[in-house]
């Protein structure tokens, strides 16, 4: 099972900072690609890895795994206007704000032309 928030929070995190994934890849004296698979949630990095990449970012593991982090700091979703969603196919769970959860509940009442539209303006392939 993937850790959502992390591979977020490590895409996030290096955006924000303005590294390239070669620069935390030899920061941690791993590849780009190993670095690139944390981020998108192919590979979970084990706890060792964990504490560098938390030092590096300067937050703190429950941080780094479990809330948004941000440069600024973290956003504590769990105490603000987020509701708790799970992903059926991995049970991840996700947190979102109401305008999200009208969104996707916009969506899916659309239309197929719609819907369409909106998967190209948010950069998603049409299925199928």
């Amino acid at each position: 099972m993937s850790n959502i928030q992390l591979a977020v929070n490590l895409r996030r995190l290096r955006t924000d900072h303005n590294y390239t994934q070669t620069q935390v890849g030899k920061k941690l004296n791993i590849s780009r690609q190993a670095y690139s698979n944390y981020e998108t949630g192919k590979r979970i990095p084990d706890l060792d890895m964990l504490i560098r990449i938390a030092d590096i970012y300067q937050v703190t593991l429950e941080q780094l795994l479990t809330q948004t982090c941000t440069r600024r700091g973290v956003i504590n979703e769990t105490s603000g206007p987020y509701f708790t969603g799970r992903l059926r196919d991995r049970d991840d769970v996700i947190y979102l704000s109401q305008e999200e959860i009208d969104i996707i509940t916009r969506y899916r009442s659309a239309g197929e032309d719609d819907r369409r539209i909106t998967r190209k303006i948010l950069g998603m392939q049409d299925p199928g």
